[in-house]
């Protein structure tokens, strides 16, 4: 685990450091910092995310590159909803919500379509990759 942690400690030192641009393999993506509570520690827990922005909202992807289960952001998320977010040099408090239905699958097949790469994890997995709505509160 610790070398998802010193991968995302990279990104994060870049996104911070460029305004909220990140090069390599997430070069042109838009992405956040999630900041949320843990659902078991209830300690703060950080991760760098690319998102498609809908409306005046945010929409993340709970890919985990396909894994057979759903990342612990995910997890914390639905057990507290009221988070924070970093967009550029922004900070904004978020309230997030799971969706479902139309909605997931209009929102999820553009994500496919604008990186090709949320396809693959699709069909890699048995799940339904759950996409989570951040709400501007």
């Amino acid at each position: 685990m610790a070398d998802s942690n010193d991968f995302n400690s990279g990104i994060i030192d870049e996104f911070r450091a460029n305004a909220g641009v990140v090069g390599g393999p997430f070069e042109g993506r838009t992405m956040l910092i999630l900041h949320s509570t843990g659902a078991k520690s209830g300690q703060e827990r950080v991760v760098p995310l690319v998102y498609q922005t809908v409306g005046d909202s945010w929409a993340i992807f709970a890919s985990k590159g396909g894994s057979p289960t759903n990342p612990d952001w995910y997890h914390n998320l639905v057990a507290n909803p009221d988070a924070t977010i970093e967009t550029g040099t922004d900070t904004v408090n978020i309230r997030a919500r799971v969706t479902d239905g139309d909605e997931r699958d209009r929102i999820w097949e553009q994500q496919k379509a604008d990186m090709p790469g949320f396809a693959d994890y699709e069909k890699v997995t048995d799940r339904i990759i759950p996409v989570v709505i951040l709400e501007r509160t």
